[in-house]
């Protein structure tokens, strides 16, 4: 008995260490189940935007850069997707045809192109630059130093570029005589070289970009005027988010959430501007930190902080200054069918003017 005892206590043991870990591993599941949700609930769907903008990704872009980096557009339920173009007219004619549902690009340029496409289905619905960023950019060994200066001179003026089409309004409103000024169509890509050269005295263009280009062309700082249009007369606003009217009527909460994530990262963008051009440099291989950072404190200096924002808050305009820029555009322009400030611009979908005043 003795002998048999012994041959079975060890199983006996052995059978208890199995029963042991059985016993356990039932109870690791056991516990797992318990602390696993009988159906977890989806992820939120992100809705689907496609944003263009009105040319290369440089300094100014950062504060839709921001937004997407730092994942504004995201809360909001957003997939937004960015892309570049060639210029001013590229991104209104985008968002028409409905390859795109948001786009970037001038008003004034918009206002036109709606005159001539009056069943486009685009429409502005926030007011990023308060005025154009427009100059006249003359060198003083030129004798350019004032508008009236054009006089008898050379005005390299590229019909691509916006500021182009607002010089006739600058001369009507500083009493300058057309006839008595040459003004050449000049390309984009050598008009501040033309400058440089001397082929012309004079070109239009923006404050946050010409007159970087004409230095890293050898030109001295003290050589470069900026006439502002926007301190000479002009009434203009400037650069714009548009959308395709069918994206409001689809999906209008999608526009407000897009618009709310977009003020959060041009305030972020305004707040630090240091660090938001970070984002243009990823995103641009070729940009120099430096220069990119000058063009963006330049276009929130010229463009974008001004006395009506500061008083009435981003994104919004003010229906008598616009009505008096139809006007101004009418001065040179002839106009189809005249819009009024509402037929391009709807308020109705701006963020509440609590999120909008400037911090």
């Amino acid at each position: 008995m003795s002998f048999l005892a012994g041959q079975f206590r060890p199983r006996v043991i052995s059978m208890g260490f199995g029963v042991i870990r059985h016993g356990l591993r039932t109870l690791a599941v056991a516990v797992a189940l318990a602390l696993t949700p009988l159906c977890a609930p989806p992820a939120p769907a992100q809705t689907p935007l496609r944003l263009t903008l009105d040319g290369r990704i440089e300094g100014p872009s950062a504060p839709f850069l921001v937004a997407l980096e730092r994942g504004h557009f995201k809360a909001e339920g957003l997939e937004v997707t960015l892309e570049a173009s060639s210029g001013a007219l590229e991104p209104i004619a985008r968002v028409a045809s409905g390859a795109y549902d948001i786009g970037f690009g001038d008003i004034n340029a918009l206002i036109r192109y709606r005159d001539q496409n009056p069943n486009a289905p685009v429409q502005a619905v926030f007011v990023v630059n308060n005025r154009p960023n427009y100059a006249i950019i003359g060198r003083k060994s030129r004798g350019v130093e004032a508008v009236r200066d054009l006089v008898g001179k050379k005005l390299g003026a590229p019909v691509a570029d916006p500021a182009s089409a607002a010089w006739p309004i600058l001369a009507h409103l500083r009493d300058v005589d057309l006839s008595k000024v040459t003004v050449i169509d000049v390309g984009l890509p050598v008009r501040e070289p033309m400058l440089a050269a001397g082929e012309v005295d004079a070109i239009t263009g923006s404050s946050s970009s010409s007159p970087i280009n004409l230095r890293a062309k050898g030109v001295p700082a003290d050589d470069i005027v900026v006439l502002l249009m926007a301190e000479r007369g002009l009434e203009l606003y400037g650069g714009t988010i548009f959308v395709n009217t069918r994206a409001l009527s689809e999906k209008p909460e999608a526009v407000r959430a897009f618009l709310s994530a977009f003020v959060r990262g041009l305030k972020d963008t305004l707040r630090d501007p240091a660090a938001a051009v970070e984002s243009v440099v990823r995103r641009n291989n070729t940009a120099a930190r430096d220069v990119e950072l000058e063009r963006l404190r330049v276009a929130i200096r010229d463009s974008v902080v001004t006395p009506e924002v500061i008083a009435n808050g981003l994104g919004g305009i003010d229906p008598d200054r616009f009505a008096r820029a139809l006007d101004q555009i009418g001065l040179v322009y002839s106009y189809k069918n005249r819009p009024k400030p509402e037929d391009i611009f709807d308020p109705s979908f701006l963020p509440p003017e609590s999120e909008r005043k400037l911090d």
